[in-house]
């Protein structure tokens, strides 16, 4: 199936990686619907959760990072690879253990993009970071 982001890359753009939610956001949300789903609260919270990790997407291509957010309207963020000076991971001690987190990611000035608690997001950065070299390297569709 193929998503809004892979539906818009430019010309000559590929996917590199594609970030997912860890299981434990879903998790939650299935034990707010057993667990209070007598009350609306935990109704209303699971469809709320699953609209949120269906309608969101983070990718890593050959020429940008890319979060987009929305179910009717689409919030679109991105950060082109030679623009990207740096990131930061935020990991709780579970995260650590079950392999999840917070990623920002940050560009040049006050250019920012932070993600969603996703799985692996050491991944994620390693894959921005190898398609950033592999993009500003001679022959890459960034080189200068």
């Amino acid at each position: 199936m193929s998503g809004y982001i892979e539906k818009r890359l430019y010309e000559g753009e590929t996917l590199r990686y594609r970030g997912q939610f860890h299981w434990i956001v879903h998790a939650r949300a299935w034990a707010a619907l057993i667990l209070l789903g007598v009350l609306v609260f935990g109704i209303v919270y699971f469809i709320m959760e699953m609209v949120r990790v269906n309608t969101t997407e983070f990718v890593v291509t050959d020429r940008r990072v890319v979060l987009k957010t929305g179910l009717w309207s689409a919030d679109v963020e991105e950060i082109t690879l030679d623009a990207i000076e740096g990131s930061s991971l935020k990991q709780s001690i579970f995260g650590r253990i079950f392999d999840y987190g917070r990623l920002s990611v940050h560009g040049r000035g006050e250019t920012h993009i932070r993600f969603p608690n996703m799985a692996h997001p050491q991944a994620f950065r390693a894959e921005a970071e190898r398609s950033k070299q592999a993009a500003i390297a001679p022959g890459g569709p960034l080189a200068g």
